[in-house]
């Protein structure tokens, strides 16, 4: 019996390490997402909101707590006000971060932004600014949700847009 005791503490200590490997997921990887969300564009507290919807794909690498990445992303829009509606936006930028509990990474983003308005009778216009943001992601094995705030201006058009948005996606 003491023999079976010892072999089964002997085992569990063992295989302890391999278990707090699985609970605590890294942030490192190719990864791959759909987002989702409230998208506002205006200027001075005007302007409208609608659905923000799309995907982005990205690389983050965790060193110690530390994690740091580049992403891009690509969303359509269905916000619309007085003939002007918000199209297609294009981001590419990076962000970075700090695991605050196991599997829980809090982070800040930044990057350029492309934005693409249409306006009945004219066409549409396209125009260049910046983005910048934070959030919070959870892990859950390959698999993880998010969700984060993004402020992007246009100051060709004198824009501003406000998104607060949910994501999921999967780490390779």
């Amino acid at each position: 019996m003491r023999l079976f005791a010892v072999s089964a503490l002997a085992l569990a200590t063992l295989a302890t390490p391999a278990f707090a490997q699985d609970a605590a997921s890294s942030f490192t990887g190719p990864r791959a997402e759909v987002v989702a969300g409230w998208d506002h564009v205006g200027g001075l507290g005007e302007g409208s909101s609608g659905f923000t919807y799309g995907g982005a794909l990205g690389y983050d690498a965790q060193i110690g707590r530390a994690v740091i990445g580049a992403e891009a992303e690509i969303t359509g829009s269905t916000t619309e006000e007085d003939g002007a509606s918000a199209g297609r936006d294009l981001y590419v930028g990076g962000r970075i971060g700090f695991v605050a509990l196991p599997n829980t990474l809090v982070y800040a983003k930044g990057g350029l932004t492309n934005a693409r308005v249409n306006v009945e009778g004219l066409g549409s216009a396209n125009t260049d600014g910046y983005r910048f943001g934070g959030g919070v992601e959870h892990n859950f094995g390959r698999f993880y949700g998010k969700v984060e705030y993004r402020y992007s201006r246009y100051e060709e058009l004198d824009l501003n847009r406000d998104q607060v948005t949910a994501g999921l996606g999967i780490r390779f």
